[in-house]
């Protein structure tokens, strides 16, 4: 009876040694998930603000918009920028200082904001830039951006950023920046960017701006 009552206890102690090893995993997952949007607010506030804005809607034409942003391609884009797989001197240095729970957290912090609308300002360009965002340039083999980024310019979460509402200038920018090997975070956008030409680049960048 002794024997059999010492292999009871050692059978329920392995059981509850069983489940609580099973439950460590998913408490660690829930934790690793959850972002702190509090944390993110405040460090975002103290880095990024002067740049991007109180609420992530930059007043700065050259800087972008990163309110209502997706969150996964946020982080993509500090943790290149922080590698210099994505190259700008100025955000290197701010990237460097995050933390991957802190660029987690002012992601989805910004994900949470709402993006401001913004207009489109050149009326000779914006049928031309409308043309190519909807229909791309089929005789070289330019495809539509609505393909990836949607006709509204919300783009596809974690795979494809927003676009809608984006200052223009700064659209200009980075097209320019991928057309000529500058930036080369992105095969595709590279490819892309090398079939158009500068009147193109500003017309669908002017068109972008006016999505929403």
């Amino acid at each position: 009876m002794k024997l059999i009552a010492q292999l009871i206890i050692a059978a329920s102690m392995a059981t509850l040694a069983v489940s609580s090893y099973s439950e460590e995993p998913k408490k660690e997952a829930a934790k690793v998930a959850k972002p702190d949007l509090a944390k993110g607010e405040a460090s975002f506030g103290a880095v990024c603000a002067a740049c991007h804005g109180a609420d992530g809607n930059s007043a700065i034409a050259g800087n972008p918009k990163l309110a209502q942003q997706h969150p996964e391609y946020l982080v993509k884009q500090l943790q290149e920028f922080k590698s210099d797989k994505r190259n700008n001197a100025v955000m290197k240095g701010f990237a460097s200082a995050l933390s991957d729970d802190d660029m987690k957290n002012i992601s989805f912090w910004l994900a949470s904001k709402a993006g401001k609308p913004g207009f489109a300002k050149d009326k000779e360009l914006v049928s031309l830039g409308e043309r190519i965002y909807r229909g791309g340039i089929a005789d070289r083999q330019v495809p539509a951006c609505a393909g990836c980024h949607s006709p509204n310019g919300a783009g596809i979460p974690a795979q494809y950023p927003r676009l809608s509402g984006q200052h223009a200038d700064y659209s200009v920018a980075q097209l320019v920046a991928f057309r000529d090997g500058v930036r080369k975070n992105s095969l595709q956008m590279s490819q892309v960017a090398a079939k158009l030409n500068d009147r193109e680049i500003k017309a669908v960048s002017d068109y972008i701006a006016g999505l929403r």
